[in-house]
């Protein structure tokens, strides 16, 4: 079976950046006392447990943290964590991704003109609830049946998670057009980085039997991959790590894709890549 990789996959410039300053944070001795990070610093339990056993402590809450340095992940924090933050006299050091950093800063613009802020996104996820709390009463908009949450008749400033494809995007401005309102302003938010691996991993899928996207099952770029590769090739499976492959889908194959997310490390992909040729060569 041969193995094809993605032109472009795995790590980002923001998560590669996030995951330099974290090492380059936990390698500064003179700093002394525990470094935290409010919530996983990317979407990836591998790079996660690494940074862990170098002492990087992921909590969940402000309030975990007393004293020392917090490191605030790639997808960034809401000004009222920032501020508690720096009321408790810790030191912060921001990893959030320049892109990340747009949204909440174009989202504090739309309202101050007028604007009721809309975004496309994942209502959970990170990003999006850092940018919510950039701005009063911003509405989130997953798909359309969450249509119902925007208001009559007002001007809408509508941005989109930075992850999202450009399909969705296009389709969810398409379907909120269709409603009432007096104006609507769109700024395109999307990171063209990751609309790069879609569309490359779009176009390795096509050529493949079997098509491997790896990265972390809570990544939201990483699932909207494996999403994408799986409406033109049925054979797509998202798996975190090589250790979660079942031997069986590759049977009968005989040729094989490989892409990744953009908070999954090379050493992942490389792991996964070599083993699979070894398969070929008789090495499993």
């Amino acid at each position: 079976m041969e193995v094809l990789v993605a032109e472009r996959c795995g790590f980002c410039h923001g998560v590669s950046n996030a995951i330099s300053i974290a090492e380059e944070v936990l390698a500064d001795k003179e700093a002394g006392g525990q470094v935290y990070c409010l919530g996983p610093i990317i979407h990836n339990r591998d790079e996660v447990d690494r940074l862990a056993k170098a002492g990087l402590k992921t909590v969940d809450s402000v309030d975990e943290i007393r004293s020392g340095t917090v490191l605030i992940r790639s997808h960034g924090a809401a000004p009222k964590q920032i501020q508690s933050l720096k009321e408790r006299g810790l030191n912060i050091v921001d990893a959030t991704c320049v892109l990340v950093k747009r949204v909440q800063r174009i989202a504090r613009e739309l309202e101050t003109d007028g604007y009721k802020v809309v975004i496309v996104g994942e209502e959970r996820h990170p990003e999006v609830q850092a940018v919510v709390g950039c701005a009063k009463n911003v509405v989130v908009i997953a798909d359309k049946s969450d249509l119902h949450k925007l208001p009559q008749n007002a001007k809408l400033g509508v941005v989109c998670q930075t992850t999202q494809s450009p399909e969705h995007f296009g389709a969810m401005l398409g379907a909120i057009g269709q409603g009432s309102f007096s104006e609507m302003k769109v700024i395109n938010t999307l990171c063209k980085e990751a609309i790069k691996r879609q569309e490359s991993a779009i176009r390795l899928c096509r050529r493949v039997d079997a098509m491997f996207v790896l990265g972390g099952l809570e990544s939201a770029n990483t699932r909207r991959l494996a999403e994408l590769c799986r409406k033109v090739n049925s054979q797509t499976f998202h798996l975190q790590n090589w250790s979660e492959l079942d031997r069986s889908v590759i049977g009968g194959k005989r040729v094989a894709g490989v892409t990744a997310g953009a908070s999954t490390p090379k050493w992942i992909i490389d792991e996964f890549v070599t083993n699979l040729r070894a398969v070929e060569d008789g090495g499993f």
